[in-house]
């Protein structure tokens, strides 16, 4: 079961944007889609280690600063080379303009 976490203010993220979170020794990247949805994958890029919210987002890809590895934010999913490890992602919900994460 998930402990939920505060990870930032609805309003600390813009649209088709990322933002760094960093809990408990971990680091996270949180997403705001052009649809006004929120998402949340691990920080680091699967290939170099560069934190993502370093990176350009665009629709609903990331694509990571150092090597342009992408990511489908919502899924996780590497979406080709160089990068080939999905990321790891975490449920999100907002309460009282507060974005929450689920953290394992």
């Amino acid at each position: 079961m998930a402990d939920w976490v505060e990870a930032c203010a609805v309003d600390d993220v813009d649209e088709e944007d990322v933002i760094r979170f960093d809990h408990g020794g971990r680091s996270f990247a949180i997403y705001r889609s052009p649809d006004d949805e929120f998402f949340a994958t691990d920080g680091f890029c699967t290939h170099e280690k560069t934190h993502l919210a370093d990176g350009l987002v665009m629709d609903d890809i990331i694509e990571c600063p150092k090597h342009n590895g992408r990511f489908n934010y919502k899924t996780g999913q590497a979406k080709g080379a160089p990068v080939c490890v999905n990321l790891k992602t975490y449920p999100v919900k907002i309460e009282a303009g507060k974005v929450l994460i689920g953290i394992d």
